[in-house]
């Protein structure tokens, strides 16, 4: 009976003109479609080829006379249509076949797959869209997939762009995991732009949030994503490489992340890195989400709930403002005073009255460590810096976060022949304590081993990232930074090629390893 069903779907479609309606049991009422849902992101047609897109309808038994493809302004597409309909063994689910019509060699178009209702009684006419999916000619073909990168394909809600920090555009996504990682179907989700100076330059990172948690490359279920456009990196690799080197330490949580292609209302944007956000969670930072809290130490100083503790510039990201009560506001300012206090004061080195009563000493040695190999300056200013605070425990450092701008860069900072971060906020007096810096130093060793894979790492990286590189640079200059930095690059690598530039990563990185053996 299906296949019967298929058919006539078919003949129906291929005679739209004739409106034949597909008979139903006389004895039953018409059945009214509520939603259809396209299972793809994109279909590449060959000249005159054929392709088939899956959709599913809420109500199965419902009648139609047709189904058509419409562009988002109503109209119906001219390069290409739906030549067949086919029932699958699953109630509800069909196959859309469509068809090169061989009068366009290009075309990259948003669509919406539209079923056609017709009231036996009255003869009007209805009609119920599906979300949106690009159908692109083979000339329009994807030259990222030759990259080897998973492919991100967002398309927002009438092809709207993406112009604020604040405002999201409601948007559907899917990822092509290609063979290294599982796929994620097509999901509704919302978009936004994000961060602070990299959201001035013409390449945008964004912020993707599901509608569902979604498991996305094979990393936990979670609604909240980040695509970082790594737009001032010529290597690529800065924050890649940052979270590698985290993952070596006891820092209870680094963000996962994985480099791809990022493919926006049907037009590629480069090279992005698709990163966890930091966010309260038990797979992300894992407090108590009811007297935990998350803090970001950072200059720009832009968040709702924010003060600043002998000039040390700190926010509450956790709980949310809208949750935060009075009450926990009082207490975390109190405790961050008391800590400050205990840091600053005669009896600092004390076990019981000193910092060590309120700091987690490991996580805050092994965050100075990441911060320190990677020259990353930013604990010292300091910008997305993260302290956290479960219920009944000591102040915890971490997660890292935010490590593209002077990483390994002796621009930026005096890593060549120093350390870049012995005075870096409280480490300043941390390090007035013998006790701390033997222990920074023991450790330090502990985890050289490790440390001094990272340099095979990158060339892994590179390997990973050329064809990328390739097509990123094309399209975006990372020099143009210097409009940042007072007309100057800012990590010092932005006019090299690609591989000179990770080879200059690779020598900073070795030369500052050894760097830290001579000073600490």
């Amino acid at each position: 009976m299906k296949r019967i069903l298929g058919l006539l779907l078919a003949l129906a479609v291929v005679s739209c003109s004739q409106k034949e309606i597909i008979p139903s049991e006389p004895e039953k009422p018409l059945p009214t479609l509520k939603s259809i849902s396209v299972e793809q992101g994109s279909l590449v047609l060959s000249v005159n080829g054929s392709a088939a897109v899956a959709f599913t309808v809420k109500d199965p038994g419902f009648v139609f006379t047709q189904v058509i493809l419409t562009l988002p302004d109503g109209s119906q597409p001219s390069a290409f249509s739906v030549t067949r309909v086919d029932a699958t063994d699953v109630q509800g689910r069909y196959n859309a076949t469509i068809s090169d019509r061989g009068v366009s060699s290009e075309y990259n178009e948003i669509v919406h797959l539209t079923i056609v209702q017709e009231n036996s009684d009255t003869g009007v006419q209805s009609y119920v869209s599906s979300n949106s999916f690009i159908v692109r000619s083979e000339a329009k073909s994807e030259p990222w997939q030759k990259t080897g990168l998973p492919v991100v394909y967002v398309d927002t809600k009438g092809g709207v762009n993406i112009t604020s920090k604040t405002t999201y555009v409601q948007a559907n996504a899917h990822i092509d995991g290609t063979k290294e990682y599982p796929s994620l179907p097509q999901a509704s989700c919302r978009i936004r732009g994000r961060g602070n100076t990299t959201w001035t330059w013409p390449k945008k990172p964004y912020l993707i949030a599901f509608d569902e948690q979604q498991s996305v490359l094979g990393m936990p279920r979670h609604k909240r994503w980040v695509l970082l456009a790594n737009f001032m990196d010529r290597t690529l690799m800065r924050n890649l490489v940052s979270m590698k080197v985290a993952t070596f330490t006891s820092l209870a949580w680094t963000p996962r992340c994985v480099p791809v292609e990022l493919v926006l209302n049907g037009k590629h944007k480069g090279s992005y890195l698709l990163i966890e956000q930091v966010r309260v969670d038990k797979d992300r930072v894992n407090i108590s989400k009811e007297e935990g809290y998350l803090l970001e130490l950072d200059f720009h100083y832009d968040n709702e709930f924010q003060w600043k503790e002998r000039n040390i510039p700190f926010a509450v990201k956790y709980p949310d403002p809208e949750d935060l009560t009075p009450t926990q506001k009082t207490y975390i300012k109190n405790y961050i005073k008391e800590v400050s206090n205990a840091i600053y004061g005669n009896d600092f080195k004390d076990s019981g009255k000193g910092y060590a009563r309120y700091l987690d000493i490991d996580s805050f040695i092994d965050e100075w460590i990441v911060y320190e190999v990677m020259c990353n300056h930013e604990l010292g200013n300091p910008g997305s810096v993260f302290f956290h605070k479960d219920r009944g425990g000591k102040l915890t450092a971490g997660p890292c976060w935010d490590f593209d701008w002077g990483i390994l860069s002796f621009y930026t900072s005096a890593g060549e022949t120093k350390l870049v971060n012995g005075k870096a906020i409280w480490y300043e007096r941390l390090f007035q304590d013998p006790a701390f810096k033997e222990r920074v130093k023991a450790r330090f060793y502990e985890l050289l081993p490790q440390l001094e894979t990272i340099p095979a790492y990158m060339d892994e990286c590179e390997a990973l990232l050329t064809e990328s590189a390739k097509l990123n640079f094309a399209m975006w200059n990372p020099a143009d930074d210097r409009s940042q930095n007072g007309g100057n690059i800012i990590n010092g690598d932005e006019n090299l090629t690609f591989h000179e530039a990770v080879q200059r990563l690779k020598y900073n990185y070795e030369k500052h390893l050894q760097v830290i053996q001579d000073k600490l």
